[in-house]
């Protein structure tokens, strides 16, 4: 706690915060918010996030960093080069983008450090980027002041058997993201001089204790969190309960691999009694969508296959309230908000064993299936939503326990994780004129 004040002085640095936009930056700001509940912060995040912030919280702490005229244009021109029938190249657009994130590193340097080397705030916490390959050059002038990283989370690789859907996504430009971590300045200094690193999975936790000599020093976070809005209620129970059929529900980008594809065969895998007694829902937009339709209709069962569109993240609370399953076969996914919704909501997962939403999911909330091969994750899927229909009562039993999981994932208790940490460190490192107290 920083002389003389009532808090912990937190400089949590976040590029991307924004509340209005989907996504990474939603997820920056949601840190942002609740760990300013519990201490003192002042924000460093870019420009563009600049009105959002301040029409939530005029009176914030907040440290804006503006964008040179060269950086923006450029970032639109990599966001073009980046971009194939409306689908981002991520591997290149990660690549061609990073000059934006250079400049804004040097300018929170600038900015923020000598106030760093005075020693205003108790920690740094750099929260996004959220992958785990970006320096950051604050990490120059902490000197005792703790630097605290994360969650960051990604590294995931596809499935050996889904080669298609891996190549599909560009999977072959990975190396240049292996590349960053020998050619980024700073990169390597900026791990291992950390006093605290928050990993969003356990996969990225061994990729960094493996690459950099972390020790105790790295925690799994979820990235991803919930608000007690997303959090079932008994009239949304009451709802569910009215359906005749089983209301199978999918929420997502329409991208290959996210797996709707999976999601539609394994319908159709079904007997022909359990297929009419089943209903599937897709909510969510995207370059796969024309040819899930067909696929749907070349099965024969678009009848039984809704597509939603697009909807914002508020309104599929309607869509999880009247499901009885979600069915979320992605082959490869790090953080999966989705998953920690549609369980908040007491709804049983079927997921892919492979990445962070598979940690979300015990056995007793859902079914988590090998990625084999595709044949077997759709069979097994298939399995799944048969006995979902064949045991309502398994199936009120795992969104029971689906609930009770979700409640590890709530915003206030990841903030709450946050702050013992910040105390932790103080207490391991206290200051020349700093005093420790209490949160409050």
């Amino acid at each position: 706690m920083t002389e003389g004040s009532g808090k912990i002085h937190a400089l949590l640095v976040v590029e991307q915060c924004n509340p209005e936009w989907p996504s990474v930056p939603l997820v920056g700001y949601k840190f942002y918010r609740h760990i300013s509940e519990l201490v003192r912060v002042t924000l460093v995040t870019h420009v563009r996030n600049e009105q959002a912030l301040r029409a939530q919280h005029p009176d914030a702490d907040i440290v804006v960093i503006p964008e040179s005229a060269w950086t923006a244009g450029w970032h639109r021109i990599a966001t073009r080069l980046s971009t194939i029938r409306g689908s981002t190249i991520w591997p290149l657009y990660h690549t061609l983008t990073y000059p934006t994130y250079a400049e804004f590193d040097r300018k929170v340097l600038r900015a923020v450090g000598q106030r760093i080397t005075r020693g205003e705030f108790d920690v740094v916490h750099a929260i996004t980027p959220m992958m785990p390959r970006y320096p950051y050059s604050v990490r120059k002038v902490c000197g005792q002041t703790p630097l605290v990283i994360g969650p960051v989370n990604g590294g995931v690789p596809y499935p050996a058997s889904f080669g298609t859907v891996a190549k599909s996504e560009f999977s072959f430009l990975n190396w240049l993201r292996t590349a960053g971590r020998y050619l980024l300045s700073g990169y390597r200094q900026t791990y291992e001089n950390a006093a605290y690193v928050f990993s969003g999975s356990q996969f990225t936790k061994g990729l960094l204790e493996d690459l950099f000599r972390l020790k105790r020093r790295v925690e799994v976070l979820a990235e991803n969190g919930l608000d007690a809005s997303f959090f079932a209620t008994p009239a949304g129970d009451s709802a569910r309960q009215e359906s005749d059929k089983l209301e199978i529900l999918f929420v997502g980008r329409l991208v290959p691999y996210k797996g709707a594809d999976i999601a539609i065969d394994a319908l159709a895998a079904l007997p022909s009694a359990s297929r009419e007694r089943a209903r599937l829902t897709i909510v969510g937009d995207g370059p796969e969508r024309a040819s899930l339709e067909a696929q749907a209709k070349g099965a024969q069962i678009d009848h039984l296959v809704r597509f939603a569109g697009w909807v914002p993240q508020q309104e599929t609370l309607a869509y999880y309230r009247s499901a009885d399953v979600f069915c979320f076969p992605s082959v490869r996914e790090f953080g999966g908000a989705v998953v920690l919704e549609a369980m908040a909501n007491k709804l049983p997962c079927i997921v892919v064993n492979n990445g962070g939403v598979a940690e979300y999911v015990t056995e007793a909330a859902g079914f988590k299936v090998e990625p084999l091969s595709r044949e077997h994750v759709v069979a097994d899927v298939a399995r799944a939503l048969q006995k979902m229909i064949e045991a309502p009562g398994l199936r009120q039993a795992m969104g029971v326990a689906a609930g009770q999981r979700a409640r590890d994932y709530a915003w206030s208790g990841k903030a709450q994780r946050i702050v013992e940490i910040y105390q932790s460190l103080l207490r391991e490192q206290p200051r020349q004129g700093v005093s420790q107290g209490s949160v409050a």
